[in-house]
């Protein structure tokens, strides 16, 4: 009995000393000078940061690739609490940590964001600094840099109540409701909730002006409110999301929509590239009463990469030339409840190839709702492409009575479409299924190739149609013979 105590106390003290080993073996951390850290990447950049919005998050990785234990006795932003970076070291923010121990072979994530202060300033600064490592004597960097920029803020101090308890957030562009209003392009301009030019206003904004939207914000030209929007070629006014980082560049659905009601016979948008939102111009009678002006002109417009509509239009008179309107979820314009439409020298090509597919076609024309056939008195067609990836990228769903006998018209148009055009009163010398030769569809690049086949153009309306727009989107002047869209062959 004596013995096999005695065996079992020598056993028990043999575990004992070996997990003591393995325990100290395996816990032992590496102070040689020699042992350093990896990381995935040297440098941090961030695009540009608009003041007082903070940035998306990056990370980096930051290796053990020693086979002990290392211990970093201290991670800090090179700036301290001055910094305009934070770091998140093992889920807590700060500027500075110590005593971080990675495992052999092991690695740790550091998350960085940056916050710009205002600087009163109209062009980019560049905000620099750098994480300090300090590991066994050792100090190693990795450099963080960001693009910031001053801006103007719209912050909505009002809203909408509805029945159902949602709201609406607004805020006007100036409070006294009478005064025109003048964007010029010293600094961009950032939106949250909605943005209303309200009745008897007038916003006009001036060439290189930049329009940035924060989720859900949008544009709202009330009733008799009146928006001019006056870009220049090279100079394009621009309506986009309010992220400026790389993953944000070609992502749809970031905003809303610039959205203009009836009242004013003068809205605007000439040279203005409208792109990632929801719908890019939705233009509809707000009230009941059709004999109250209703017309935007759009010219010289790009609007692509929306993730419901690139132009609604509702009992509206919307004119438009030389635009190209891309690659949307839904349709690219959507004609709705009648109206007055004419569209010269336009390209509508839809060829998303986004996530989500798309089953609707390029162009929906449509006159009635169940209560009632609405006047479709207008909606021509003249040297426009309608084209994408669908077999048949034209619906028209309209309704036809004694008092409103829908019109509309294709003239010298290249068509995607399965639908008959043999109906010379809807159809006048228009290029069936012909192939385009569009430069870059994935990158919006709409302009034709050499090879395309969208023209000659040899349809009765042809000359009167180019010399309404003799010159091309990018300021090429048309010249016989003539090709269909927004741009000359």
């Amino acid at each position: 009995m004596k013995k096999f105590v005695t065996y079992l106390s020598l056993f028990i003290l043999s575990v004992s000393t070996f997990f003591e080993f393995t325990s100290c073996k395996k816990d032992k951390i590496i102070t040689d000078h020699s042992a350093k850290l990896a990381f995935s990447q040297d440098s941090v950049l961030f695009d540009t940061v608009f003041t007082t919005i903070g940035s998306s998050t990056r990370n980096i990785r930051v290796r053990n690739r020693n086979s002990q234990s290392i211990k970093i006795s201290n991670i800090s932003l090179q700036k301290g609490t001055s910094s305009q970076f934070i770091i998140n070291v093992d889920g807590a923010k700060g500027t500075s940590f110590n005593d971080i121990e990675i495992a052999a072979k092991d690695s740790m994530y550091i998350f960085i964001q940056v916050n710009v202060n205002p600087t009163n300033q109209n062009s980019p600064l560049i905000i620099n600094d750098a994480i300090i490592f300090s590991t066994n004597g050792n100090t190693q960097q990795v450099v963080l840099e960001a693009w910031g920029q001053d801006a103007y803020y719209h912050h909505p101090n009002n809203a909408l109540m509805f029945a159902d308890g949602t709201y609406l957030p607004y805020s006007l562009i100036s409070n006294n409701p009478n005064v025109d209003t003048v964007w010029n392009n010293d600094k961009p301009h950032v939106i949250y909730g909605w943005l209303v030019v309200d009745s008897a206003q007038k916003l006009t904004i001036n060439a290189g002006v930049k329009l940035y939207f924060n989720n859900n914000a949008g544009l709202w030209v009330y009733r008799y409110g009146t928006l001019k929007v006056h870009g220049a070629l090279g100079n394009e006014v621009l309506f986009t999301g309010a992220r400026r980082e790389p993953e944000y560049a070609d992502a749809p659905g970031q905003w809303d929509r610039i959205w203009i009601n009836e009242g004013s016979p003068n809205n605007e948008i000439d040279y203005a590239i409208i792109k990632n939102g929801f719908v890019g111009i939705q233009a509809e009678l707000l009230g009941t009463t059709f004999s109250d002006p209703r017309r935007v002109r759009v010219t010289n417009t790009i609007i692509q990469n929306m993730s419901k509509w690139g132009i609604y239009g509702s009992i509206f008179n919307i004119y438009g030339g030389n635009n190209v309107v891309s690659n949307c979820q839904e349709y690219c314009v959507n004609i709705a409840l009648g109206g007055n439409y004419t569209f010269i020298h336009c390209t509508f090509a839809n060829y998303w190839s986004q996530e989500k597919p798309r089953t609707l076609p390029t162009l929906n024309i449509n006159n009635y709702s169940t209560a009632q056939v609405l006047p479709l008195d207008t909606c021509y067609f003249g040297n426009c492409i309608i084209d994408g990836t669908l077999s048949s990228e034209i619906s028209i769903d309209v309704h036809s009575d004694m008092t409103y006998p829908p019109m509309y018209f294709f003239s010298s148009c290249v068509l995607k479409t399965t639908m008959s055009t043999s109906d010379v009163t809807k159809f006048d010398s228009n290029k069936i299924n012909v192939p385009c030769d569009f430069v870059d569809t994935k990158n919006y690049n709409f302009d034709i190739g050499a090879n395309t086949q969208a023209g000659p153009l040899t349809g009765t309306n042809t000359a009167a149609d180019v010399a309404k727009f003799p010159i091309d989107i990018k300021a090429f002047t048309r010249t016989s013979p003539f090709y269909a869209g927004a741009y000359k062959h």
